[in-house]
């Protein structure tokens, strides 16, 4: 951890420094003295070299065009510590390495045996969204990803880059590059923007990483691993509060992915016939090759002895055609011939796999396995023709007015909205028996009605164009019945996706999102009555399996972060007998976010501590926002992440439980005292204290947060004040920005305070995996927050009264969580055991606090009325100089 540490240092006085050189070079002495002073007197009192209110900080002498410089100045800084701490490898923890975990595993007594028949059912999917808490633009990080690139050159010690330019130039140029780079996006992002930005994800950093990964697995495997590991999508098909996700957004992602995914098998295909030049004078090749060398009509008399090369030119104009069939596009490179498209993936990979079965039939040489062809084989495995599963999700409300409509125009029932549960189950029941559809062309719908037709409509339709692995998941947020879930089979069944008879089928799984602390609770009953309507139960059973999502983001703004995590936990484990009931495959999808209060932290350890047998070799988990950059953002950084959540679910599915049941129990026990205070402190101050809305939108950015233009989604799903109405993502944002970060700990000292048995917290603390990392997420937090900062916040509420009490409660509630957290993990400081994080957060943290102080002063001139348009500028380049530093937004 030290060298780590120290390596880290290093990268960030080199970046540092040449940042400073781009700063004195384009914005002059003056400005780059400034801002030296700023910086230095913001360390020497984090240093505790002098208090707060002795250290003359230099802010009040920045003009207006200075602080949008001295604020690109920082959030540039923090930028590349970012991408120094993620060169050091972003997964220090043990074990975090599918090889490793092998290794551990055996030592259980657990062989690889048992790991390829977990692997032979499995699945692991990071699902990207597009929830809007990627603050930068993505010329931005292009940047940093290319300086990157040029510090492993200089980490190897190469002088010049493959263009003749010096390597510390070239990182020199592309810093001045990002100082002169727009920092804010001026228009708001649609959905087509955040489709595009999930592609080059998908395209430049999945595509070649996963099939490198795979062979690295197969040889700490000893064979081949089915491909269990495949990204997902919501982008285009998520459509819940966002009325901008339409059918032609979803036809555009998809297209746009086929284009990319076809695009990359192309090059690999014309690749390889330039490296087979393989001649019958040398070989003799198997009668499979032949016959598919002569099917390819390739004439060329110079090819005439290089079969592989005919039957690559064969393979190259099929999937030509099937470019031009798929996305309507001639692809970049044309055929040298004509040829049918490929009808699916499958038979592109036959064909592949022909040719590779040629190559090891020559013999044991170097030929016969891996390279560039396996990789291409695996890709063709893993990402089809459609690069990433697209997730299709909407709101069980919007789904109830859809029915009620479809159902009254059929003439099936007037007010389907009046009737009872029971009578819905039965009524939806029967109409899925029913082969008859209930849309006709006569009937006129709403909008709305006809918007979700056609999205389902259009999932049909790609799915007859792209293969059923393009779409096959249909999430259904705010569930609360079975009724939620039939109704979704209603609208498949519309088009054809839900095809009733002795042996229905749904194309499409239909899946529960529990959300809030009380559906949470609700889900094992309403999922033992789901997989209890036979039809249903013959349809999860032909699969295998069935998938619930259980969200982090709306428990914790429901109930606050303890009780949140625990429900997750509880109702992870309630849910476990449901489905063995069923003789079912249990598939988590853990709605996830970048920051502690809704869901964040480490992948790793959030896996390991799931409750044991709850991930069975499956589990989905969502990625977005800035988190998408962070992992996935080079193709180290992806490897790395990668490897840790493949490794984390396997030594999650297959490791004994190492509690025994009667500490199990106690734990379980105390964990429920525990959360219970936690929520009623929890819920006291957020929705049952007068005026804390009010102390909420004065005291943090929400307001202004909204210009930021970071997604396509509204922040709110009603035209509402209310917190119950604002989605999760601003709701966290907004209390980092003011260094609060209430949603991440607030309730947990009062409960800890209450809670009498404080050693068994600090044996809980050491022995129980969910308990240790639930604190470890919880002292980040506590670490990145200040109130000192914060009260300076809360002075923007202008009820005197209301400030001193709220705040008063919220500082008091700190004070509580940050001792007790102490006392439960046996430290004299936060982070006291975590010295390579304290190491980060310390060097950020000087970073951080000018620029709370001078959005503070910028929200006071702004809510007074002030018209500069470098005020409201300044506002939203130091919202996300700070999110960038506190590496977390929403």
């Amino acid at each position: 951890m030290a060298s780590l540490a120290i390596a880290n240092n290093e990268d960030v006085r080199f970046l540092g420094r040449l940042l400073g050189n781009v700063i004195r070079a384009y914005g002059g002495e003056e400005l780059f003295k400034r801002i030296e002073y700023i910086r230095s007197t913001s360390v020497d009192r984090a240093r505790g070299v002098a208090g707060s209110g002795s250290v003359d900080r230099g802010l009040d002498r920045l003009s207006l065009d200075e602080t949008l410089d001295f604020t690109r100045g920082f959030m540039l800084f923090s930028m590349l510590a970012n991408l120094a701490e993620d060169r050091q490898g972003v997964a220090t923890e043990q074990d975090a390495d599918v090889a490793a975990a092998l290794k551990r595993l055996a030592g259980e007594g657990i062989g690889q045996d048992q790991v390829m028949a977990l692997l032979d059912h499995a699945l692991i999917a990071p699902v990207l969204t597009a929830h809007p808490t990627e603050v930068r633009r993505k010329s931005m990080i292009d940047h940093k990803n290319r300086i990157a690139e040029l510090m492993l050159l200089r980490d190897r010690g190469v002088a010049e880059t493959e263009d003749g330019d010096k390597v510390e130039e070239a990182i020199l140029r592309q810093i001045a590059l990002l100082w002169q780079t727009r920092v804010l996006r001026r228009e708001k992002l649609g959905v087509a923007d955040e489709v595009e930005t999930a592609l080059s994800y998908l395209r430049d950093i999945f595509l070649p990483v996963l099939p490198a990964l795979y062979a690295r697995w197969d040889r700490a495997l000893g064979s081949r691993t089915p491909s269990f590991l495949r990204p997902g999508s919501w982008i285009g098909g998520d459509r819940d509060g966002n009325p901008f996700v339409t059918a032609d957004s979803m036809q555009f992602a998809l297209a746009r992915a086929a284009e990319a995914v076809l695009g990359y098998y192309l090059d690999a295909v014309h690749a390889l016939g330039a490296e087979l030049s393989i001649s019958t004078e040398h070989v003799t090749v198997s009668e499979a090759l032949l016959k598919l060398a002569e099917a390819s009509h390739d004439e060329a008399k110079s090819r005439a002895d290089e079969p592989y090369r005919r039957a690559i030119t064969g393979i190259y104009a099929r999937l030509s055609a099937t470019h031009q069939k798929l996305t309507g596009k001639a692809p970049p490179r044309p055929a040298a011939i004509a040829a049918e498209p490929y009808a699916n993936p499958g038979e592109f990979r036959e064909e592949l796999v022909i040719v590779a079965h040629a190559l090891a039939d020559e013999g044991e040489g170097p030929l016969a396995t891996g390279g560039a062809l396996g990789r291409l084989i695996r890709a063709v495995e893993t990402f089809g023709f459609h690069l990433a599963t697209l997730d299709m999700r909407q709101n069980s409300a919007v789904h109830e007015r859809v029915i009620a409509e479809l159902l009254k125009a059929g003439g099936v029932v007037d007010d389907y909205a009046a009737l009872s549960e029971d009578e819905r189950i039965a009524l939806l029941r029967k109409e899925l028996a029913n082969a008859r559809p209930l849309t006709s062309p006569y009937a006129v719908y709403s909008e709305e009605t006809a918007s979700e037709l056609a999205i389902v409509r259009m999932a049909a339709q790609s799915h007859a164009k792209y293969g059923r692995q393009c779409i096959t998941h249909y999430i259904v947020s705010m569930a609360q019945s079975v009724s939620d879930l039939l109704e979704v089979h209603i609208l498949l069944k519309e088009a054809g996706l839900y095809i009733p008879g002795d042996a229905p089928q749904a194309h499409i799984m239909a899946i529960p999102l529990f959300e809030t602390i009380g559906d949470l609770e609700g889900a094992p009953a309403i999922m033992e009555a789901w997989l209890g309507l036979p039809e249903v139960a013959a349809i999860a059973a032909k699969r295998g399996h069935q998938e619930v999502m259980i969200g982090y983001s709306d428990s914790n703004k429901d109930g606050g972060y303890l009780t949140s995590t625990w429900q997750l936990s509880r109702g992870s484990t309630a849910l476990k007998p449901v489905f063995e009931k069923a003789g079912l495959g249990m598939q988590l999808f853990h709605g996830r976010g970048g920051a502690v209060g809704r869901g964040g932290g480490s992948s790793f350890a959030a896996i390991l501590a799931q409750p044991k047998g709850t991930v069975q070799g499956r589990i989905r988990v969502t990625e977005q926002g800035e988190i998408i950059a962070a992992k996935y953002g080079t193709r180290e950084s992806a490897r790395t992440n990668l490897e840790a959540m493949a490794s984390a679910t396997l030594l999650a599915s297959l490791e004994p439980e190492k509690l025994n049941k009667a500490d199990a129990e106690r734990f379980a026990a105390a964990m429920d005292q525990l959360s219970d205070a936690a929520f009623k402190a929890y819920r006291g101050l957020v929705y049952e204290t007068d005026g804390f809305t009010r102390f909420f939108r004065q005291a943090t950015p929400i307001a202004e947060i909204a210009g930021l233009k970071i997604g396509s989604r509204p922040a709110s799903r009603k035209k509402s004040d209310a917190i119950e109405d604002l989605r999760a993502i601003p709701w966290v944002f907004s209390w980092a920005q003011a260094r609060i970060m209430l949603p991440g700990w607030y309730g947990v000292g009062q409960a800890i305070e209450q809670f009498e048995d404080k050693g068994l917290l600090r044996e809980m603390a050491t022995a129980w995996p969910l308990f240790a990392s639930t604190l470890a997420n919880m002292e980040q937090v506590l670490a990145k927050s200040d109130m000192e900062i914060a009260a300076h916040y809360a002075n923007l509420v202008e009820d005197e009264g209301l400030r001193d009490a709220i705040f008063g409660r919220i500082r008091e509630g700190w004070q509580k969580t940050h001792d007790g957290l102490l006392q439960a993990t046996r430290q004299t400081r936060l982070l006291e055991k975590h010295a390579a994080l304290e190491t980060s957060i310390r060097l950020r943290l000087p970073y951080i606090e000018p620029l709370n102080l001078l959005q503070i002063e910028l929200l006071k001139r702004h809510r007074a009325g002030e018209e500069d348009p470098r005020v409201g500028e300044g506002i939203l380049l130091s919202i996300n100089a700070i999110a960038t530093a506190l590496r977390n937004s929403g």
